[in-house]
């Protein structure tokens, strides 16, 4: 008689993923509303399902071992399954339209896994999506042409009064894999810069970090889209500052430059108070970056 598999429990699964995306399993008790005991049961628990050790420690943190790492995988398809489910069955008959604008750095990853997932749960919501710079969007956002957007957020420029904050993440200088820095750290040349007509976040934040530690740069290429610096890159024309979000696998990290710093993401609402509709995807969209954060 063949044996039977395992149904491994979903809320287990959930504390095993939450925690290690968090890099805390005291952080994922408190993202998750339970104590950090019950969190710990839920981690054996799983263990127990697998038969072998999931985390190991590693100093005063916890790491995977090589079968966590495979249960990490399959626990991320098996809850993203399970929450789209979840969503489709549990969701009210939510109908209407919603125009979301973001940067194109988002696209990527904001289209096929937060979007599809939405709209697979809500059929009846017709959702456009535009993708354009910071500028643009704001001025979407002023003049309701947007029900929500997702932009860069710089610190001195002041959030809406129905805007959220999605957090900060680290801003990169990155190059095309045979970029030879110590050729322009040796002869003093210019580091050409790859950069977005101004006025532009991390246009600015790079010529900064280069002025304040004294190394000189020219502007070689300026594109009025993503698209086009990462083209002029694999051309070979020169570096730029953005972050992981977007970041082709073509690329590599300039770690040897000064940092530019890190950018502020926010989420910006219409002036139209937000339906039922609009209320799940703010939601959604928050929980995406929580994460990725």
């Amino acid at each position: 008689m063949a044996k039977r598999p395992v149904t491994f429990d979903a809320e287990a699964l959930r504390s095993f993923v939450t925690g290690i995306e968090l890099g805390s399993f005291v952080l994922a008790a408190d993202r998750l509303g339970r104590s950090t005991s019950a969190v710990s049961a839920q981690l054996k628990k799983l263990e127990q399902q697998a038969g072998t050790e999931l985390v190991q420690k590693s100093g005063r943190h916890l790491i995977l071992t090589e079968r966590g790492e495979v249960m990490l995988s399959y626990a991320r398809r098996i809850l993203s399954l399970n929450d789209e489910a979840s969503a489709i069955m549990l969701a009210s008959a939510l109908s209407g339209s919603l125009n979301l604008g973001m940067q194109e750095d988002f696209g990527e990853a904001l289209l096929p896994a937060l979007l599809g997932t939405f709209t697979r749960a809500h059929p009846q919501v017709q959702v456009s999506a535009s993708i354009t710079r910071n500028q643009q969007l704001l001025d979407g956002i002023r003049h309701n042409e947007f029900d929500l957007a997702v932009c860069w957020q710089a610190d001195e420029a002041p959030l809406f009064p129905s805007s959220r904050s999605l957090g900060r993440i680290p801003m990169r200088w990155i190059g095309p894999e045979n970029f030879d820095l110590k050729r322009y750290q040796q002869t003093g040349e210019p580091l050409p810069l790859l950069v977005f007509e101004a006025p532009c976040l991390m246009r600015n934040a790079a010529t900064t970090a280069l002025d304040k530690a004294g190394i000189p740069w020219r502007i070689a290429f300026t594109s009025r889209s993503l698209s086009g610096i990462w083209a002029a890159m694999s051309a070979g024309l020169g570096i730029t500052v953005r972050t992981d979000f977007g970041r082709p696998q073509t690329v590599r990290m300039l770690n040897e430059l000064p940092e530019p710093g890190e950018v502020g993401i926010s989420l910006h609402q219409g002036q139209t108070p937000p339906g039922e509709a609009a209320g799940y995807l703010i939601q959604a969209i928050s929980d995406f970056f929580a994460v990725r954060r």
